[in-house]
């Protein structure tokens, strides 16, 4: 009868130490958490105006389309393109795009969305997209877009004036 008292109090004392040996899912920290980086992106591009050195749609070179504008990413999420004569406003921010709803190969990865409200017959429309981040620093800019259509690679390079 001892014996069975003690491997019964011996189950018990297991059975406590291995929910002390258990945690909270909530309290582990996400390993895919972008926010500190989408927040180094969002303060790099809102440091001054910039200027598109590249723009190749699927193999095709467009930088020209862009030539003589400055980009003003600002705080409020308002994007603004002027050459001096014209002025195109649009939207920007940067999100984290863990759901991999679009093309790219990665499923956390950070994404610079664009959207300037013109007609798909206007060069700006070209910009509109949720670009994936290749790299940035305080004086560029590079992005990438892979067409879930025709598997083109759309390539951005934002620099700093």
């Amino acid at each position: 009868m001892k014996k069975g008292l003690y491997f019964g109090i011996l189950i018990m004392i297991s059975f406590s130490l291995m929910s002390f040996n258990c945690s909270d899912d909530d309290d582990v920290v996400n390993p895919n958490d972008n926010s500190q980086e989408i927040a180094q992106i969002e303060n790099t591009a809102e440091s001054g105006t910039w200027r598109i050195t590249n723009f190749n749609d699927s193999g095709q070179n467009e930088t020209s389309d862009f030539a003589g504008y400055d980009f003003s990413f600002n705080t409020d999420g308002s994007l603004v393109a002027t050459n001096g004569s014209n002025t195109l406003t649009g939207t920007w921010s940067v999100t984290d795009d863990s759901n991999s709803n679009d093309d790219s190969s990665s499923d956390d990865d950070i994404d610079f969305n664009i959207f300037f409200p013109v007609p798909e017959s206007n060069n700006f429309e070209d910009l509109n997209d949720d670009w994936d981040v290749v790299s940035t620093s305080s004086t560029r800019i590079e992005l990438i877009d892979i067409s879930g259509g025709n598997g083109g690679t759309d390539m951005l390079t934002f620099e700093k004036n």
